[in-house]
Order: C-alpha cells, then structure tokens, then sequence
C-alpha cells in the first residue's frame, strides 16, 4: 500500500463542484479529458478544474469510462440525477456523510494519507498541526518517492479545511468556507490551543466529534457495513463487534461513533429479519453474520427512500 499527498490543488471540495461535476461527464465523458475544454465548460482555472477532477474521482461520484475519459457512477446517479436523484444539490446532510465515507474509503491500495492515516490510526486525543506533520513526515518517508514538506503542509491544511471553516485573525468565519460541504457535519472541532514545544508560539488544537450521530440512520450504517464487508473482508463470513467499530476502513471509525452507537444500530438492523445482516451478542461472543438470499443494502436503502434510478 502506498500514500496519495496531492491532486487537490490545496483546494476543498465546494457545494457546487459536485453537481457540476456530474452535470458535466453526464453530458460528455470527455469533459475532464482536456483541461481547456473544462476550464470554458466550468468557468474556472485550470487548477480549479483538476480540483474539481480530482474531488469527483474521490468522492466515488466519477468513474472511469470504458471508452475513455469519466462516467457519473450509480451512485451518483442516485443522489445528483437533476429528475430522479435524491439530493441532487447537496441539502440534505445524509449525503454528506455518504461523501465523506466514499473519500475516507475510495482507495484501499493507495488511499490519501490524511485520510488513511488521521481517521484510522491517529490514536491522540487531540489534533493539532505540529503533531500530524512529524507523523505525516514519519510515513511518508517509507514511500518510494517521500513528498517535500511543503506538500505535507499542504495536503494536511485540505483535509482540516474540508470539516473545519477557517477563521480570520479576528475569529471570523471565512465565507468561502460555507462552500465546503463537509464543514456542516462538525466532524472536526477545534477544541483549545497549546504551546508548541521549543518554540514560543501557539497552535489551535482540534478533536474528532466521538458521539452519537441520528443522521446516520441504521439504513447508512448497514449500507456503510457491506461496503466495508466487500471492499476489505469479502473472504470473511463473519466480523466481530471489534472489527466493525474498530477496524482499519469500518463503519464506527469512519464515523467515529462509540461502542453503544455501533451496537445500538447492529441490534436495529438485526431486529429486521428480512435485512441483510444478523447480530449476535452473548457472553462469549459479539458477531455479525449475513442472512443467505438477502439483497445488500443500496444507497437508496441508506436514505429509507423510494426513488427510481
């Protein structure tokens, strides 16, 4: 497994670059395939569009097409199709919460290190940037091609930006952030400052939100589960208690949501005996198995919504 740094351009996702996005490959597959073409298309620079590019691949809303350039993906099409999607311009904050498990989990092989890294092996209580670059510094020096300093500053700057608004020297919001959608989930909070070490100055310090989270419905987190069943335990016929609130990629760390939250929704999900997924908990073991013959969850399912696609 190697690390991905960079292809954000240092810019955030914003709210209108997705439906964009998909408006645009849904019209022409080729239309990220010359940055001049999509630059006229978008009506931005050509970092923007290569942001925008790259936003699109990450948040699963693209893939490739056999016949070249990106196709929206199914489940694209069943969120931003303009007559038949669910939320086609982002207002409904379950959305944001599928995006930000698709970029926390796009890429098993080579998935973004602030991702990666931040959401499943950063075991401080607290975040802030002095700490996250030494780390960063630490795996990046086992790749092949280490990235500078720069990029690591850079590319930890476009994951804090993409859950926490900026603020000016006055501690005003930036209205620019508003365009980060990802903002209104509070996934990120700053939680105090500190004195970094050996130097005179302070530094904000943050804190993943560990608490139960009602927009993420029983429907989401089983839908979150068999994505993370497939994608990196298909071999396996059961997962523990432990392997889905704890493991590398799995619903209750992507999510970060304590014990009682994951077994709450495991025991909701279970309690339907047409669904997909049994759980079993006793004295001696916690276990999540799938009930044969039983469809997986759609993303439509994760809504609790009927909409044709």
């Amino acid at each position: 497994m190697g690390f991905r740094f960079s292809g954000h351009e240092t810019f955030p996702c914003r709210y209108a670059w997705l439906p964009k996005a998909f408006a645009s490959i849904e019209a022409d597959h080729a239309a990220f395939s010359d940055d001049e073409r999509a630059m006229i298309r978008l009506g931005v620079g050509k970092n923007m569009v290569r942001a925008i590019r790259f936003w699109m691949v990450e948040m699963s809303v693209a893939v490739r097409h056999a016949g070249g350039g990106y196709e929206p993906s199914a489940f694209a099409k069943a969120i931003f199709n303009r007559k038949r999607g669910i939320d086609p311009f982002l207002q409904d904050i379950r959305t944001l919460w599928l995006l930000h498990w698709k970029l926390s989990t796009h890429s098993v092989q080579e998935p973004l290190l602030a991702w990666d890294f931040l959401i499943n092996q950063w075991q401080s209580p607290d975040i802030s940037r002095s700490a996250v670059l030494q780390a960063f510094r630490r795996a990046a020096d086992k790749e092949a091609r280490p990235p500078s300093d720069v990029t690591l500053e850079q590319h930890f700057d476009t994951f804090l930006h993409s859950y926490v608004p900026t603020r000016s020297r006055k501690g005003e919001i930036q209205e620019d952030n508003l365009d980060c959608p990802l903002v209104e989930l509070e996934f990120i909070n700053p939680v105090g400052e500190r004195r970094i070490d050996g130097t005179g100055k302070r530094e904000p310090i943050y804190a993943f939100r560990i608490e139960d989270k009602p927009d993420i419905t029983p429907e989401m987190f089983a839908f979150a589960l068999d994505d993370f069943w497939t994608t990196r335990r298909g071999t396996e016929r059961t997962l523990t208690f432990k392997d889905v609130t704890f493991g590398h990629g799995s619903p209750g760390q992507v999510f970060k949501l304590p014990e009682w939250a994951v077994r709450q929704r495991l025991e909701v999900i279970s309690s339907d005996s047409s669904g997909p997924f049994r759980y079993v908990e006793s004295a001696t073991q916690q276990q999540i198995s799938r009930r044969d013959g039983v469809p997986v969850p759609s993303i439509v399912a994760a809504y609790g919504e009927v909409v044709s696609c």
